[in-house]
């Protein structure tokens, strides 16, 4: 039943934006009973009631906690205080978020004609229960977006390295080891650990620490955009590029959410000219942004004849959805490799050969994480990246979550319980289908060292792992749909960014 909604109620003439709808809102995402959020909260389970049916008024205290339970990002507080305008703004204290809060994410990126020099400085809360030892970064280059065969070939020839990166880091000062992660051709994922040959200094509950960490790329290894991701709750976050003023550059860029498809940035990138430093400097923030939200900044050196960057002003991501995967180098629907079965690995002696096709793959996919929020997680056969052969990568949902590596996957045993769900294919992204699969497959796969195993999965993990196993097999989920329903435009799709729901 929908809340009462009495007139005149203080703040906000709009129904669908008041603290008791968004409450409703959020809690029907979660799949979560009145009671259930009562308990979660430590809230009597009719006071719940109430607030929803707005016969009572929600306590500041009781909106902090339901964000928390809820995981709102900060929406459920931003419809309460405007119906309180007399209400502190929210800070740290009031996100309703235990763990590492962001303050402050500031990126700074300056060219010199031949190398890029980031400087990035975070300001941390540990607003968690635990002491803080380490602090996730990642590294992203690519020299040729949308060009997948030049980029494999550039990075297997010449990789990033942690040498030529240089990096270094501070935590208030104090330098800080680090440790790789992830370490791959284009990407590196790495460990900032709080202490360093003198000692530990955890971040410890309630403190608060500013992070600073720089590296350097050349141009011959990074391309003409630059990239932040929300990964932790942030209050703040900007960005300032800084070009030779003899380049004449010019600034872009679009920003994609959990909610939304990729559009231009809603806050204006400001330009100004240092003239003692011959820069020009773009300059570009955003508060409150919401969590795994992307912003995209791209340029072009209109005073570079040889320059090989964007060709235009017009943004890449505000293209159709399948013009931004095929500029990641996805290939596209009609493409006769995608109606082909992939051939076979023979492991262990074609293991050198799988390894680097899972290299490639992790790079496509990170490629294509740069166009898109993945809130059901996503997947990435070898065929759409132009290579016949059985390898595909499948990542569950969450940044955290290590893509599954499948080699000469196939469904041995498949469950008679099934259920339809709205899929996508990276292949024909402008439109979503309506797909029955399987809740639970057993799948044999083979290792590097020529090893069979099988996996069972289920739900989410057994829908993307079918829809990849099907595009090794020749086939596109069109062929799975029932007759007479058809694919539906993305943009009346509502399930953009959510994860799929199962009873």
């Amino acid at each position: 039943m929908a809340p009462h909604n009495p007139a005149g109620h203080p703040g906000d003439s709009s129904p669908e934006l008041r603290f008791p709808a968004a409450l409703t809102r959020a809690r029907s995402r979660r799949q979560m009973s009145m009671r259930a959020l009562a308990k979660a909260m430590g809230f009597d389970p009719s006071y719940v009631s109430h607030v929803e049916a707005s016969r009572y008024p929600a306590s500041a205290d009781f909106v902090r906690k339901a964000e928390q339970v809820l995981a709102a990002e900060g929406q459920l507080w931003n419809a309460w205080q405007a119906e309180n305008p007399a209400a502190p703004p929210q800070t740290v204290a009031s996100r309703g978020t235990t763990g590492l809060i962001v303050e402050l994410d500031h990126a700074d990126l300056r060219y010199d004609g031949t190398r890029y020099h980031a400087a990035m400085r975070r300001t941390i809360v540990n607003t968690g229960p635990a002491p803080v030892t380490r602090y996730l970064i990642r590294i992203s280059v690519d020299r040729h977006p949308g060009n997948v065969e030049a980029s494999n070939q550039l990075y297997r020839s010449n990789p990033l390295t942690f040498d030529e990166l240089n990096l270094t880091a501070t935590c208030d000062g104090e330098p800080m080891d680090w440790q790789p992660k992830l370490d791959r051709d284009s990407f590196k994922e790495i460990w900032l650990r709080f202490g360093n040959e003198h000692g530990r200094f955890p971040l410890y509950p309630g403190q608060r620490a500013t992070l600073d960490y720089a590296y350097t790329v050349g141009d011959d290894k990074w391309g003409h955009w630059f990239q932040r991701a929300v990964r932790l709750p942030t209050l703040a976050l900007s960005v300032k590029l800084a070009f030779p003023t003899d380049l004449s550059a010019a600034v872009w860029g679009s920003e994609t959410s959990t909610t939304a498809e990729a559009v231009t940035l809603h806050a204006p990138i400001t330009h100004h000219v240092d003239a003692d430093k011959g820069e020009d400097v773009f300059e570009w923030a955003t508060g409150d942004p919401p969590l795994n939200s992307r912003y995209r900044l791209e340029w072009r050196f209109r005073g570079r004849t040889d320059d090989t960057g964007a060709d235009s002003d017009q943004a890449p991501d505000l293209r159709l959805a399948s013009d931004r995967m095929k500029a990641a180098g996805i290939v596209q629907q009609g493409d006769p490799i995608l109606t082909q079965p992939a051939e076979l690995f023979d492991l262990p002696a074609e293991a050198d050969r799988a390894r680097d096709l899972i290299d490639m793959l992790l790079a496509a996919m990170q490629r294509v994480r740069e166009h898109h929020v993945f809130g059901k997680g996503m997947g990435l056969a070898a065929p759409q990246i132009g290579i016949g052969r059985a390898a595909a990568l499948v990542q569950p949902p969450g940044d955290d979550a290590n893509p599954l590596v499948l080699l000469n996957p196939t469904i041995v045993v498949s469950s008679p319980d099934t259920d339809e769900q709205y899929e996508g294919c990276l292949s024909f992204f402008d439109v979503r289908g309506l797909v029955p699969r399987p809740r639970r497959i057993e799948v044999e796969h083979t290792a590097l060292d020529g090893s069979t195993t099988i996996t069972i999965f289920t739900d989410a993990l057994a829908r993307l792992v079918g829809h990849e196993i099907d595009h090794l097999n020749g086939h596109l989920y069109l062929d799975l749909m029932r007759p007479n329903v058809h694919p539906i435009p993305v943009e009346t799709y509502k399930g953009t960014g959510h994860a799929w729901r199962y009873q």
